[in-house]
């Protein structure tokens, strides 16, 4: 058997509690999973640090294990810590490492040490058995809290509904963590605001919390009217090698407020970015099922590259490091929740 690529502890490590993201890694030397007993099995899993700038799941844990100081657990608690060494410096990831959030099981990217690591770590979370799986994530550009699931069934929808209304549904990109834990629980991606924001650490506290007093998920949809779901339909792609910036000479110009896009449904015309000169192919929009779909919803407009149709955009950002490991945005289309459920049931019988 391979020897474990990440560390596992049945308590909290010394100084975890107060440690900051930065200084994590002299607490936890590499990836771990650490068992903290309830009064209930089996345990939720909390999924932090996949990026190391996106402090959130540490912060929202270590308030809750500090409220919970002296008391038992309503439920016995999985902590899956990712990525320490990013951490340190506040990067997503480190340059010769792959991002955490893409090489779990069903990655289009295997075969690396990380990717292996994740394949074990599943496999000890598949022999403990799981209530539930929440993945915590900070975001760069402005963006509502939400929630996202990769499967429109009763306990992802119930467990996404106790988030918020606001509920994204994707199936790519692959190997993210949420994709691979639906299969041994109910699992959700949150998106918890700007690092270090106040009501994002108190929104993923309250969470956790109540999902460790569920004693069982409902057996029956939550009511289509309690949430707006959106299907992200394409991932948003800067072409390599471009240079992004605000500034003039940029091979793609970023709009000081670009990211106050983010979550309305922009009309068709609404430009995204501006090129350095016309004909370039800035952007690269791919579908779901991997197809290049750049014609179907963006088209260039001399410099500008505008949106083909009406589409809502999701992390669109300034951050250019961000930019260049993972993407621009992603176009989402609403979905009618009810017409899905519908469908399914009908399926299902």
């Amino acid at each position: 058997m391979d020897q474990p690529l990440f560390d596992e502890y049945q308590e909290l490590p010394d100084g975890l509690l107060a440690a900051a993201p930065e200084d994590l890694h002299r607490h936890l030397p590499r990836p771990a999973i650490i068992r903290l007993p309830g009064r209930r099995r089996p345990a939720v899993a909390v999924v932090l640090l996949l990026h190391g700038n996106e402090p959130v799941g540490l912060q929202a844990v270590q308030r809750l294990l500090r409220q919970y100081a002296g008391r038992d657990l309503p439920r016995a608690l999985t902590l899956v810590v990712g990525n320490v060494h990013a951490a340190a410096l506040g990067q997503r990831h480190l340059d010769d490492q792959p991002d955490f959030n893409r090489i779990w099981p069903g990655t289009e990217q295997p075969g690396s040490p990380e990717a292996r690591m994740f394949e074990q770590i599943i496999g000890r979370l598949r022999e403990d058995g799981l209530f539930a799986a929440i993945d915590l994530h900070n975001n760069t550009g402005r963006n509502p809290h939400y929630a996202c699931v990769n499967f429109l069934e009763d306990g992802f929808l119930n467990l996404a509904g106790l988030f918020g209304r606001t509920v994204v549904y994707f199936t790519r990109p692959r190997g993210v963590a949420s994709m691979a834990l639906a299969a041994l629980a109910p699992a959700v991606t949150l998106e918890c605001g700007h690092p270090n924001d106040e009501t994002g650490i108190r929104h993923a506290t309250e969470f956790i919390d109540a999902v460790l007093h569920l004693s069982r998920f409902p057996d029956h949809p939550p009511d289509p009217r309690s949430m707006n779901v959106f299907h992200t339909v394409a991932q948003v792609r800067v072409r390599p090698g471009l240079r992004v910036g605000p500034e003039a000479d940029a091979d793609v110009l970023l709009e000081p407020e670009l990211d106050r896009m983010n979550f309305r449904i922009l009309p068709a015309g609404s430009r995204l970015i501006r090129q350095a000169r016309a004909g370039m192919g800035a952007l690269v929009a791919t579908s779901e099922d991997g197809r290049d779909v750049t014609t179907r919803y963006l088209e260039e407009d001399g410099p500008d590259i505008r949106l083909r149709r009406p589409m809502m955009p999701s992390m669109l950002t300034l951050d250019t490091r961000v930019i260049a490991q993972d993407c621009l945005c992603y176009l989402m289309e609403p979905m009618d929740l009810a017409r899905e459920l519908a469908i399914g049931s009908r399926a299902q019988g």
